[in-house]
């Protein structure tokens, strides 16, 4: 072998060594995941008060980049920041166990989102909220931003009607199932409008996180707090105000999703649920009614177009009420004649609307539907066609708690989610 072979023989047998070095070397935890929180709390349901404490509690795993409040009700962007006051309190006990955020930082990032309900074309004009998602959405990063909507759309919605540009930034994962009958205009405008957005659509499988009939005792909901919360820092000292301390937090899953599992596959195994692709949400669409013998699918979009006079307001104005299952609902006008209103069904039900309105011709309109699991069902051509990205609940009936699809992909793990919540509670011990 003469100098010159020697001297590549030694240097391959180096690159080689160093190879098996660098693949036998333990990755570098990459950044924590970008989050943006879209609430309701304050609004209609109380839970988002216990999500918030947990996302506090694990504020150190992630990079907390917006919290926009998109109540319904008397909720206002306050109710984060008295959340963020408690959070400081306890603040210099978390950091002894973590790396947390900063009460001031968590504070400068508080935006005031829609308080209604979108009109029937499902968008209105810019927020605070929509105009955050927007910011942190074009902010320069390697990383998506995840928007992680615990209440309405509308924000959301907003936001991607006025930078559509951004879905090439975001991942959503939305609460739906009751939060979609309170934004099912919003919702529709999105289906519509951005089928290739990145979406989870949670409208079932959420439920896993609280329905615990087959948990541990000492977990289970009535339980959790006088074992593991009780007598436990200012944040726990405020979690018993919210259901009396029984666990719900039925937006948490949307959280932990990014602790547990591979995100980027939502078909994966995850704390926070696992889903299946849909090619499409259904719609339907009935002129001049509906009745008893009309099914849909629960969860699905239904509208209903009735015929009346021609009258001198503008396009998406407000005109009538319907009465769907004891709550009332905005009806519009269309224009040319036609009136119309939006609904969706938070669960399988058989349900009855009647109308009321100055106009006669749309006034006591009366009739009836029944939506069936599983969701999305047959497909029809009102249906809204997605994209390759769009991720719903999975119809398994082995994965149903009751009628509630894939809640056993939250459930099965109860035990391991709430033993880790568990050791976080002993930071503030006295």
């Amino acid at each position: 072998m003469n100098f010159k072979n020697g001297i590549i023989l030694r240097l391959a047998v180096i690159l080689i060594f160093a190879g098996l070095i660098s693949c036998n070397e333990p990755k570098t935890k990459s950044a924590n995941p970008r989050v943006l929180i879209s609430s309701d709390i304050g609004g209609t349901d109380p839970d988002d008060f216990q999500s918030m404490i947990h996302l506090l509690m694990y504020a150190d795993q992630f990079q907390i980049e917006g919290l926009v409040s998109s109540p319904y009700g008397e909720g206002n962007v306050q109710d984060f920041q008295d959340m963020i006051d408690l959070y400081e309190k306890d603040y210099s006990q978390l950091l002894d166990a973590a790396e947390f955020p900063t009460p001031e930082s968590l504070r400068e990032i508080t935006r005031q989102g829609g308080k209604d309900a979108a009109p029937f074309k499902g968008h209105t004009s810019s927020t605070e909220g929509s105009e955050w998602i927007i910011t942190c959405a074009k902010k320069e990063s390697d990383q998506p931003l995840w928007v992680l909507v615990w209440g309405g759309i509308e924000d959301l919605a907003q936001a991607l009607h006025d930078a559509p540009e951004i879905k090439e930034n975001i991942r959503v994962y939305w609460i739906g199932g009751p939060n979609k009958k309170w934004s099912i205009n919003a919702y529709s405008y999105i289906a519509e409008h951005h089928p290739d957005l990145w979406m989870i659509e949670a409208n079932a499988t959420y439920r896993g996180w609280f329905m615990d009939q087959d948990s541990p005792e000492e977990l289970k909901g009535d339980a959790f707090y006088d074992n593991y919360i009780q007598g436990r820092g200012a944040l726990g000292k405020e979690f018993i105000k919210y259901y009396e301390g029984n666990i719900k937090m039925g937006d948490t899953p949307s959280l932990v999703y990014l602790m547990n599992g591979n995100p980027d596959d939502p078909t994966g195994e995850s704390w926070g649920g696992s889903f299946e692709k849909v090619g499409y949400s259904p719609k339907k669409v009935f002129y001049a009614g509906s009745s008893i013998t009309d099914t849909v699918a629960a969860y699905a979009t239904i509208e209903w177009r009735f015929e009346g006079p021609e009258i001198d307001v503008p396009e998406d104005s407000v005109v009538f009420e319907i009465e769907i299952q004891n709550q009332t609902w905005p009806g519009y006008y269309l224009g040319k004649g036609i009136f119309g209103v939006k609904y969706s069904s938070k669960k399988p039900e058989k349900g009855y609307y009647r109308t009321k309105s100055t106009i006669p011709e749309i006034d006591g309109l009366e009739g009836a539907y029944i939506s069936t699991t599983p969701w999305p069902g047959k497909a029809s051509p009102d249906d809204f066609k997605l994209g390759s990205n769009w991720y719903s609940d999975r119809v398994d009936a082995e994965l149903f708690i009751k009628d509630q699809l894939g809640a056993k992909t939250i459930s099965k793990y109860r035990k391991e989610f709430l033993t880790d919540w568990a050791e976080r509670w002993k930071w503030l011990e006295k």
